[in-house]
């Protein structure tokens, strides 16, 4: 949403938990911020994740013109409860949709509203971060079913709900032809981090997952659809990270992108199949205590250096397709104590994008280490403190009529 990466903004460390008295900083503007001076209708649905402790953090006041869906990080797929509070809106009025509907049907048919009431003169954009394939582990029966095949129970569901999530995407493609949207429609499609091995998520042959700092982790598949591409049908290979979506979606709007952000203008490199822009990247930085998040890792050409500990699942865990135990890994769970500071990992992501070989012992390689750890250290200087204060019990959702609500920090 801002181009900026989360250690220059102190949310380098975990996420946003509830009852947090913390949201991505005020001072950063949005993507849907800079779309609306170029005349666009923005609208927002499914997850928001990005603070909520006032009301000057959440979305209608961060450029949605509406937004339907939940503050939290998750929730229940029917009751839309986490942690003892509900957690719904439709803008900001807090409601409960129908408990019995599984949420991908509830944010399918706000989708179709959104869209068949929108001013065909203006440009729209729609930003939908999907509830699937988050945790909590639940699907409709029906998609369960579809993959009998499966003999681990939450694997199984886990494959219903990426079809739930599938059909989904269905419906608002198919929302949008019907109101003559599609052939002007750049579609992006995306993850935030790779699958939780812990939550039947699968990266392999990749190393790691979700809350490591490994490729299983970090490296996530995305595509981009649309008549306004020059070149299709192809496999972009060229570096880029989370944060140049800003930039590139404001380019391809016609927008001009701010100059003090870490994101890079990538839109006629994806148009054209040009050469990235982009040589190196920041996977994260920071100070705090493990073990839960990586302590620091850059990448710059083909080389990756991790310094310190790099996350819990640091294994290569295979499908768990065939087996009703979760344990079908290559490799166990090294000790969560693992990797801690004052310690290198150094990997050629180009010949080992597996992540096998440490390089960092390597005498012919100890320049490069040396090299990589300057540059971290320069970005090290602009890192701000990450923000993550203890749970406040002015946030709690029984001071809110049981609903997570802003109004407390």
């Amino acid at each position: 949403m801002t181009g900026v990466y989360p250690f220059k903004a102190g949310l380098q460390h975990l996420v946003i938990a509830p009852q947090q008295a913390v949201c991505s900083p005020l001072n950063h503007t949005f993507l849907p911020q800079y779309l609306k001076k170029e005349g666009y209708a923005t609208h927002a649905i499914g997850k928001w994740h990005l603070g909520l402790c006032k009301w000057e953090c959440t979305p209608t006041y961060r450029g949605f013109d509406t937004f339907y869906g939940y503050y939290q990080g998750k929730e229940d797929y029917y009751n839309r409860t986490i942690a003892g509070g509900k957690d719904f809106r439709d803008n900001k009025t807090p409601i409960l949709p129908d408990t019995s509907k599984y949420s991908t049907y509830v944010f399918a048919e706000r989708a179709r509203e959104v869209i068949a009431q929108h001013d065909k003169n203006k440009p729209f954009y729609l930003y939908f971060p999907f509830q699937s394939v988050h945790p909590p582990i639940e699907v409709p029966k029906s998609y369960e079913d579809m993959y009998s095949n499966i003999t681990n129970e939450g694997r199984r569901k886990y494959c219903g709900m990426v079809t739930a999530m599938d059909d989904l995407v269905g419906n608002i493609t198919a929302a949008l032809k019907e109101n003559g949207m599609y052939d002007d429609t750049l579609f992006v499609f995306t993850a935030d981090n790779g699958g939780w091995t812990q939550y039947h998520g699968n990266n392999y042959p990749l190393r790691g997952g979700k809350v490591t700092i490994y490729e299983g982790g970090t490296r996530a598949t995305a595509f981009i659809n649309g008549k306004m591409l020059s070149k299709t049908g192809y496999t972009y290979n060229g570096m880029i990270h989370a944060v140049d979506w800003l930039p590139t979606l404001l380019s391809a709007a016609g927008g001009t992108p701010p100059q003090e952000i870490d994101g890079i203008d990538q839109w006629e490199s994806l148009m054209t199949g040009a050469p990235s822009k982009r040589t190196e990247f920041i996977y994260n930085l920071d100070d705090m205590n493990p073990p839960f998040q990586g302590h620091a890792a850059i990448r710059v050409g083909d080389y990756k250096l991790i310094e310190g500990y790099p996350g819990v699942y640091p294994g290569w865990y295979k499908p768990e397709t065939e087996t009703e135990s979760t344990n079908n890994k290559e490799e166990e769970f090294k000790s969560q104590e693992g990797n801690v500071t004052g310690t290198n990992e150094l990997y050629n992501l180009k010949d080992d994008p597996y992540e096998r070989h440490d390089l960092s012992l390597s005498v012919s390689h100890a320049p490069i280490v040396e090299e990589l750890s300057r540059k971290m250290a320069e970005y090290h200087k602009q890192m701000v403190p990450a923000n993550f204060p203890p749970i406040s019990d002015a946030g709690n959702p029984q001071n809110f009529g049981g609903y997570w609500s802003p109004g407390w920090c």
